[in-house]
């Protein structure tokens, strides 16, 4: 997806970023609401993501049998109680960017329709997300991709033909785009989470970054994604233990300030080479006079030895002076430099 912020370059090959999603674990009160955000970029966050819509924007205002959840963690919930409980109300929208920007961080938000998008475009939005079910919303899809924002795309249900449609569409106006899977299920149980599909979707999408969406309880399934080489690891936060809406599949401060330590050490072996072998470099051979070299002698293998430290001519050259003359005289069990030859 490229340069965000000076603070979120990613690199070709780097350790994934930390999305924390926060959802409906705001319960309700705004103060929670920004707190989240503050503590999510405190213990280790380098995004945070919201949700932009109101009940109106995703279904209707029916409880007939087809807008009730049959099953799952809401269960018997209407989807429009369970999406007026769990929405970020629009008016909170300006000081969660606000949050945001003095700290010099990004965050961004899931839209769930057009007005949603126009309202995150006045905030200056860095990037959208699409979510795994909205994945076949071509009219919202395509008017986010207008935007030619980088785009995030959740691939949970999705049939491979699914996200190649989906992605063909946003290929109209950009390509700026990551691709994570995602397993639909609240909470998902680790048997459950198929992180092989993350390199189905590399070979896949080999255009495209590979995130993983992980609805798991804990950090275990986003650690094995980490080594797998995803670039975006995303989980549900929460403040505590309150029960609210994505508690059962959130994890808390802890668990996040973890998960950031458990990626950068395992992430230290990709650095560049450091100072720390340098100074262990006279510990290699190098090549020295076996016995007195009188000047004009040739070079032989009569004549040299390679033995520690590396003083002069560096022990790979053994076979390139051989035949070379002394241009003086030679003490023996001394280096020899190169321009001691001709």
């Amino acid at each position: 997806m490229g340069k965000i912020t000076k603070k979120s370059n990613i690199a070709s090959y780097s350790k994934p970023k930390i999305i924390a999603e926060i959802s409906g674990n705001h319960a309700g009160r705004k103060l929670r609401f920004l707190k989240l955000i503050k503590e999510a970029f405190k213990n280790g966050a380098d995004l945070v993501k919201i949700q932009t819509y109101e009940p109106k924007d995703i279904t209707l205002k029916k409880k007939t049998k087809n807008f009730i959840i049959p099953s799952g963690l809401w269960k018997n919930k209407s989807l429009w109680d369970l999406y007026r409980k769990a929405c970020t109300p629009f008016d909170w929208h300006k000081d969660a960017f606000k949050i945001a920007r003095k700290l010099e961080k990004n965050i961004f938000s899931s839209p769930f329709s057009l007005r949603s998008v126009d309202i995150l475009e006045k905030y200056k939005c860095p990037i959208y997300k699409i979510a795994s079910f909205e994945i076949t919303d071509f009219k919202l899809i395509n008017y986010i991709a207008s935007k030619k924002k980088p785009i995030i795309i959740s691939t949970g249900m999705a049939q491979i033909k699914e996200i190649k449609n989906a992605i063909k569409l946003i290929n109209k106006y950009h390509n700026k785009i990551t691709i994570l899977h995602c397993v639909s299920n609240y909470p998902t149980e680790i048997r459950d989470s198929n992180l092989k599909k993350i390199d189905t979707l590399k070979k896949q999408f080999p255009k495209n970054k590979i995130g993983l969406s992980d609805h798991t309880k804990g950090i275990a399934t986003s650690v094995l994604a980490a080594q797998m080489g995803v670039e975006y690891i995303e989980k549900h936060f929460n403040l505590d233990s309150k029960r609210t809406a994505d508690s059962a599949f959130s994890i808390d401060s802890t668990q996040l300030k973890e998960l950031k330590n458990v990626i950068n050490y395992m992430f230290l072996g990709f650095r560049k080479e450091q100072k720390v072998q340098k100074k262990n470099l006279f510990l290699r051979r190098s090549i020295f006079s076996k016995r007195k070299i009188k000047k004009n002698e040739k070079i032989t293998i009569d004549n040299i030895e390679t033995y520690r430290p590396k003083i002069g001519i560096c022990a790979s050259k053994y076979f390139k002076i051989l035949g070379k003359r002394s241009k003086k005289n030679i003490k023996a069990n001394e280096p020899i430099f190169q321009d001691q030859l001709i």
